[in-house]
């Protein structure tokens, strides 16, 4: 711990406010850098530990492995919580294969070449695959959705699901190589599918069947608003330790724990989410400042040269072979695979993973916690910053859409949500049309709550004409949110380029016939497909769950799919004359 006995209460808690503090205002140089802020809260940590200018003496391994512990519960939760139950079906079973045998492919790898490279024994080579093996969700979850990026709902549902879903199988491999190399290991090959089957099972129905029972209280319980995300935070730890203890995998139980919650009929209100966000960035950022402290720089320098080299063979051999050798059984592009094995990013799971052999009084236990943390500051460096860069240079980003500035849910009901949103007019907006009209008496259409135009409130009672640059709230049903979106929106004509790229000059009906498609461009096809609507064909060829951005050639035509609900097309882009393929 704070081995200097005159270091009291107020002096730590005016240290770990600092640290806070220098951490929050710095990160906002880290977004103009496009460098991800967990690397400055380790930064910062790191520079205020013992070997840096702080000189805090800092080595409470088993305070840190709490806090890491503990933050990572609650950043599991809130992930849980925005993924949507679309993205879950999608990317399901690739996020399983890579969070199962993607680990075991990764850190064996890994683990081999650790063994060449040290010169150690297999068992100590492996146990540092097995830390590393797996990605890390504080990390995944922060850069894919602070990135500005768009990712096609299967390519981003794996990443996310996958860097929930896979510490269980991390822990199991470390905790097995600690028991072989300290000899305490029993394991016949029905024990070990046991165990494997325990952490999957218990964290799994536990997790899902928890998140009923805190849907039903947040019905049932009335709470000043502020309470709901505490009790949402607290029945998520109850179960993360209560299957921890029980020999499940806590980490996959309070994932699933938040899915179950965020997707729920009558989800928490935006209030409650934004809480849940705000304790989810104190988490990473108070486990990445600890961890930051926990290491010596002049160790870690040591064997840099080591520790770089397997940071280079994770991410550019190990990783991007157990990928693509996962995702083969499934429909993904190469691009897109390729850029999955780039985003393995590695953060605090595999530093708290090294804690173990620390905790367990491994010999060597230091040396691997030293090149674990390495190994993840290139990982955040080089993987991190460059999460936007490679995904434009890959070509796996879709256009987003149109999207309100600001967002205020009013009624959450199983039968009916109503929000006021804010938009601001773009120059070509639709609504700038004069044939448009915001206030007619017509229970579908859209209420026009307020407008503001130079600075005044404008009167929004009889008919309304929209100018460039309006800032407008609307009374809208949360199901049509993106419809008027598009309407105050200029993007159709200024992201011209884009937008038609991506999805094509035209947009098509789903239940369009392939027969008249084909007869209007003259394309010869199998009379079974000819027979069929656009919107079934797709599905045909696409496979059971398709996502928006998925593409098919007719052709010469190419068929994107524009827009989705659940697993129903509604919209459906058509290129001509596209000759490359999409594919």
């Amino acid at each position: 711990g704070f081995t200097d006995p005159m270091v009291d209460t107020n002096t730590f808690l005016l240290i770990a406010g600092l640290l806070l503090l220098i951490g929050i205002i710095a990160s906002s140089l880290t977004v103009r850098l496009g460098l991800p802020f967990l690397l400055l809260f380790l930064g910062v940590g790191m520079l205020a530990g013992e070997d840096g200018v702080g000189g805090i003496p800092f080595d409470n391994f088993d305070l840190a492995f709490l806090v890491g512990n503990l933050a990572l519960a609650v950043i599991l939760l809130d992930g849980g919580m925005r993924t949507k139950r679309s993205t879950f079906r999608a990317a399901l079973w690739p996020s399983v294969t890579l969070a199962t045998a993607g680990v075991i492919l990764t850190a064996t790898g890994v683990g081999l070449f650790a063994t060449w490279l040290l010169g150690v024994d297999l068992r100590y080579g492996l146990l540092l695959g097995a830390i590393v093996g797996s990605t890390d969700a504080a990390a995944v979850f922060n850069l894919l959705r602070n990135s500005g990026i768009r990712l096609n709902e299967r390519v981003g549902g794996t990443l996310e699901i996958e860097s929930g879903a896979n510490d269980p199988m991390a822990i199991l491999l470390v905790v097995i190589m600690i028991e072989l190399l300290t000899g305490s290991a029993q394991f016949t090959p029905g024990a070990l599918l046991q165990l494997v089957l325990l952490q999957f099972l218990l964290g799994g129905l536990i997790g899902v069947f928890g998140g009923w029972v805190l849907v039903g209280l947040l019905k049932r319980l009335h709470l000043a608003e502020g309470l709901y995300a505490i009790l949402i935070v607290s029945f998520g730890l109850v179960v993360f330790a209560g299957v921890n203890r029980l020999g499940g995998s806590g980490f996959l139980a309070v994932y699933l724990l938040g899915l179950v919650v965020g997707n729920a009929k009558t989800k928490p209100p935006e209030s409650v989410s934004q809480i849940m966000d705000g304790l989810a960035w104190l988490s990473q950022a108070g486990m990445f400042l600890i961890l930051g402290l926990l290491v010596s720089p002049a160790n870690m320098f040591d064997n840099a040269l080591a520790a770089v080299s397997i940071a280079a063979f994770l991410m550019l051999f190990a990783r991007p072979l157990a990928v693509i050798l996962c995702l083969l059984p499934f429909r993904f592009r190469w691009q897109e695979r390729w850029y999955i094995s780039w985003v393995g990013l590695r953060g605090a799971v595999p530093i708290i993973l090294a804690v173990y052999p620390v905790m367990s009084g491994l010999e060597n236990s230091q040396l691997l916690f030293d090149i674990t943390f390495a190994v993840v500051l290139v990982s955040l460096l080089i993987q991190g910053s460059t999460v936007p860069v490679v995904a434009r240079l890959l070509n796996v980003l879709i256009p987003a859409p149109p999207a309100p500035t600001n967002r205020h849910p009013l009624l959450n009901e199983a039968d009916l949500s109503l929000e006021v949103d804010e938009f601001v007019v773009q120059p070509n907006a639709p609504v700038l049309s004069p044939f448009f009209n915001a206030n007619q008496n017509d229970s579908a259409n859209p209420q026009c709550v307020a407008l503001i135009r130079d600075k005044r409130p404008m009167d929004v009672d009889g008919a309304i004409k929209f100018k460039a640059g309006d800032r407008v709230w609307m009374l809208l049903h949360s199901e049509d949110v993106d419809d008027v979106a598009a309407q105050f929106s200029g993007q159709k004509q200024q992201g011209m380029l884009t937008a038609q790229n991506f999805y094509g000059e035209f947009v098509i009906r789903p239940e369009a016939l392939v027969d008249d498609l084909v007869k209007s461009y003259g394309i010869a096809m199998a009379p079974a497909e000819q027979r069929l609507t656009v919107a079934e064909l797709l599905q045909q060829r696409l496979g059971k769950h398709p996502v928006e951005g998925d593409r098919i050639r007719l052709g010469g035509l190419r068929l994107t799919i524009r827009q989705m609900d659940g697993d129903t097309i509604l919209a459906i882009g058509l290129k001509l004359g596209s000759h490359k393929n999409p594919q």
